[in-house]
């Protein structure tokens, strides 16, 4: 294979999640998962409007670093016509995070108290390179979806 490549990725910045209170999904991040609040503060309206296209927009950015990975959690206060969506797992553009964890039953009680609850029961993983896991989805209020994996003893 030939590399057509005119630039390279150097590692993964962060993921990001917009949401309906910063204080509720910060609570989440930090106090359910462990977490670290790295940064929170608005942004420049201006400058978000020519990042995202949207006019009006007005928002407050968190920062939170977990292991190997840092979550960026967008909370809009503007424009005024903002909504939310309701995506499926199925439906094209979703998107989750995934983290694995040493005790899934635990880890879907504490994120319980949190709003985040499971869409089914803990399963096995049958193929790939978590065979042999049990995993779980668990969706939030505001839809964002998390993936608990349990790898086998």
């Amino acid at each position: 294979m030939i590399n057509t490549l005119k630039f390279k990725v150097f590692r993964t910045n962060h993921t990001s999640f917009t949401v309906s209170s910063l204080d509720d999904s910060i609570a989440f991040f930090c106090q359910a998962l462990g977490f670290e609040l790295l940064s929170r503060a608005p942004r420049d309206p201006k400058i978000v409007q020519q990042i995202s296209g949207i006019k009006d927009a007005d928002i407050e950015v968190a920062f939170v670093q977990g292991p190997g990975h840092r979550i960026e959690l967008i909370q809009y206060h503007g424009p005024n016509d903002r909504s939310r969506i309701q995506s499926r797992p199925c439906d094209s553009g979703f998107a989750h995070v995934a983290y694995d964890v040493d005790d899934i039953d635990q880890a879907i009680k504490t994120s319980k108290e949190f709003s985040f609850f499971p869409l089914g029961d803990p399963v096995p993983i049958d193929k790939g390179p978590n065979a042999g896991s049990r995993v779980v989805y668990l969706r939030d209020p505001d839809g964002i979806t998390i993936e608990f994996i349990e790898k086998p003893e």
